[in-house]
């Protein structure tokens, strides 16, 4: 499932649906599977941003690497629910890029938001795993507060 329209003040949204994998005994989504989603989602904004990872391993030698993360939990979400993921850059750094992500429940008169997290991501050289510069492409195609929209 592709991305529709982003929630109010998302740079970029990302919707999945919930399949049995996802779930745990209780019938719910593992805890740990948001990170899951939440990494879908930023690979998919960085490449609506024009940045493939797979490309910028291998022109620039290096990745992003995730540095720290934390989550909230609202609401669970269960077997078959759609999600709305958002991306918001919340600081844009030399090396590393801070984000707050969250999901969304979609298909009631209005989304419930489901769980909030907050990434750090660093740019490593590919090799050696030691922090490097964001190359200035990429810097320049993520910036905080540009908007993306993936392909349907």
């Amino acid at each position: 499932m592709s991305k529709m329209t982003p929630l109010p003040h998302a740079d970029f949204s990302w919707r999945i649906r919930v399949y049995y994998e996802d779930t745990d005994t209780g019938g719910v989504v593992f805890y740990a599977n948001y990170l899951k989603f939440f990494e879908r989602a930023r690979t998919e904004w960085l490449r609506a941003a024009g940045v493939g990872q797979r490309t910028l391993e291998q022109t620039d030698g290096v990745m992003f690497v995730v540095k720290n993360t934390s989550v909230d939990y609202h609401a669970p979400a269960k077997l078959d629910d759609e999600l709305e993921l958002t991306v918001v850059v919340e600081r844009l750094g030399r090396v590393g890029v801070d984000f707050i992500q969250q999901a969304w429940r979609l298909g009631e008169d209005k989304p419930t938001l489901l769980a909030t997290g907050r990434i750090s991501v660093a740019c490593v050289n590919a090799v050696t795993f030691r922090p490097q510069g964001i190359p200035k492409q990429v810097l320049h195609n993520i910036k905080p507060g540009a908007r993306h929209a993936a392909a349907a």
